[in-house]
């Protein structure tokens, strides 16, 4: 038996038991008489304690212990005379009798601490070591107490879980794929799936009226904070039932979530249509933790020989309440933000309504104080506040006033971590219009149903049909989204041939999704929850990555393992792909 106790249970209670201990040297202390190791595994640290007078053999050892040594402890558990009130097993430490070296080790290049002196890539290169770190240790077991609870939840409201494959067939829609070339079928290739959409789907055909699935998903796109090449989503799919049953069932699922791990009873979750989201906040996934709502200036502002806001289509502010003592340099700072590549605006507008109740603003040579007092009306502000305005087309001025509002947010702590406001946004678009390749694409994804209203639309006027589907938000971060899906054949058809498929090629696609449909497809919808990010909204971090066990870098590749990589001449040979490599 290497170990009697793990490294985080010992107490005041357990003194004077015989103990065996295993773990990583974490530090060693040698105070000359006295050798004192901190011994670590994953549950916690406990000090061993070495006595120079009456164990010298074994003292002069365990001063030869590097750190993360892997060794085994035995002896006695006494009371520490120097306690440490922060640590769980402060109050003891063992007097060794026995000490094994189970495993030497290299020095790490990094200090196995919760504050390390390693970098992201250092750490990523080295993540089995990065591992070790408690911080690190702490999400991933956040991570798998999410993932116990979601199965009970779900378990319980009478889900299976059901395995679908993952070698399935590319499709045109979406994100790029992820292509897997095929040995035995020369020329042929699989895809990686970017969700498990039509085949569970067909688990709905095939009668089983609740499926869930924890599974991993790829995408062969560009990477962010919250993006990974691969992920994991909670996949889910109903059968006979409308939208407010999934809203129902789903928004209990995080209820549940929040009260079981921390122990948080969320607010209502209020419903917003995309419209709105969008006039309101110029985002589909807005924080509604704060204020700070979208004005438009357009009919006030234009006509007034300001040709930067004659030419455009819209004008829009927001107030930034007490915000009126802004520096010049605050502004610029500002103007800088809005300027930046990622947000793309030309220039900001600014108007102080200072606290004696004049006015000062980057566009006083057009606008008097009885015109600006319009402005300040409009957008509620009050002596002390600041507008900030955007100009231009419309849908791109909303995004980039919402990146302001959001930055806004940020320096006046307006986004405070342990609040939670959660939403649901609903009555999507259906279609977007794409310039580039001249036709309509999913908002979601083609199976997706319209609103039942507006399906004599499809045909006629299908940049107006609403989808039949739903987004979670919260605290500005979309953690999961669904539709009611499309169940008749000829409504498919429909879908397909406004999306710019022949007949041909949606029966060469999703052939066998729509040959299940004649043998009697109930009604059926679903949502995937985003499973990297509500580990992340749980954790308390933007980033996903700390929450995957082993994740990619920015340019999608593994530091520690070094993929992607090239392949031998003989595997492409096997593969017919070696004349496409090698010219």
């Amino acid at each position: 038996m290497y170990r009697t106790h793990n490294c985080g249970e010992l107490n005041i209670k357990n003194i004077g038991e015989q103990v065996a201990l295993a773990g990583w040297v974490q530090k060693g202390r040698d105070l000359g008489g006295l050798t004192f190791i901190d011994l670590r595994d994953r549950y916690g640290i406990t000090q061993l304690a070495f006595n120079m007078e009456t164990a010298a053999e074994l003292c002069q050892k365990a001063r030869k212990l590097g750190r993360e040594f892997v060794i085994q402890a035995k002896g006695v558990v006494i009371v520490r005379e120097s306690k440490n009130p922060k640590n769980p097993t402060g109050e003891i430490e063992i007097e060794v009798t026995e000490l094994n070296v189970l495993n030497a080790a290299k020095t790490p290049p990094f200090t196995i601490e919760s504050d390390t002196d390693g970098g992201d890539e250092l750490r990523m290169k080295y993540r089995y070591l990065d591992h070790r770190r408690q911080p690190l240790q702490n999400n991933i077991a956040l991570r798998h107490k999410l993932s116990v609870e979601t199965r009970k939840y779900l378990d319980q409201q009478g889900f299976f879980e059901i395995e679908t494959p993952f070698l399935i067939k590319s499709t045109p829609e979406g994100a790029r794929d992820f292509v897997v070339p095929s040995r035995m079928n020369e020329g042929q290739f699989y895809a990686l799936p970017q969700s498990p959409q039509t085949f569970k789907q067909l688990l709905m055909v095939s009668g089983y009226d609740k499926y869930f699935q924890i599974v991993r998903c790829f995408r062969d796109e560009d990477l962010r904070a919250d993006r990974q090449p691969e992920f994991t989503q909670i996949d889910c799919e109903m059968s006979f039932v409308e939208q407010e049953d999934v809203l129902q069932t789903f928004e209990g699922l995080v209820r549940y979530l929040f009260k079981k791990v921390k122990g948080i009873e969320l607010p209502e979750f209020k419903r917003m249509p995309y419209s709105e989201a969008m006039e309101r906040y110029g985002s589909d996934k807005p924080d509604i933790r704060f204020g700070m709502e979208f004005c438009d200036l357009t009919e006030l502002a234009q006509g007034r020989g300001f040709q930067v806001f004659d030419a455009v289509e819209v004008i829009i502010g927001i107030n930034a309440e007490g915000c009126a003592e802004y520096s010049r340099k605050d502004l610029d700072k500002l103007t800088d933000f809005v300027k930046r590549p990622q947000i793309g605006a030309k220039g900001l507008v600014y108007v102080k309504y200072n606290a004696d109740g004049t006015f000062k603003s980057s566009v006083d040579k057009f606008f008097d104080a009885e015109q600006l007092q319009a402005w300040a009306n409009k957008a509620n502000a009050k002596p002390g506040d600041l507008l900030l305005i955007l100009a231009g087309d419309k849908t791109k001025t909303q995004k980039q006033l919402n990146e302001l509002r959001l930055e806004m947010g940020n320096r006046l702590n307006l986004r405070d971590r342990n609040i939670y406001a959660p939403l649901w946004v609903v009555d999507f678009p259906l279609l977007e219009w794409d310039e580039e390749s001249n036709r309509y694409h999913a908002m979601h994804h083609p199976f997706t149903s319209p609103k039942p209203e507006d399906f004599s639309r499809l045909s006629e006027k299908p940049g107006e049909v609403r989808a039949n589907a739903y987004d979670m938000v919260i605290n500005g971060v979309e953690l999961g989204g669904g539709s009611i899906r499309i169940h008749d054949k000829e409504l498919q058809k429909t879908m397909f041939k406004v999306l710019g498929f022949t007949d041909e090629e949606a029966q060469v696609q999703f052939g066998f999704l729509m040959n299940a449909f004649e043998y009697g497809a109930p009604p059926h919808g679903g949502i995937a929850f985003g499973f990297d990010r509500l580990c992340a909204m749980f954790g308390g971090h933007d980033s996903i990555r700390d929450y995957i066990a082993f994740p990619k870098n920015n340019a999608g590749r593994d530091l520690m393992i070094d993929s992607p990589s090239k392949i031998s001449d003989e595997q492409l040979d096997e593969l017919n792909l070696k004349s496409t490599f090698n010219g």
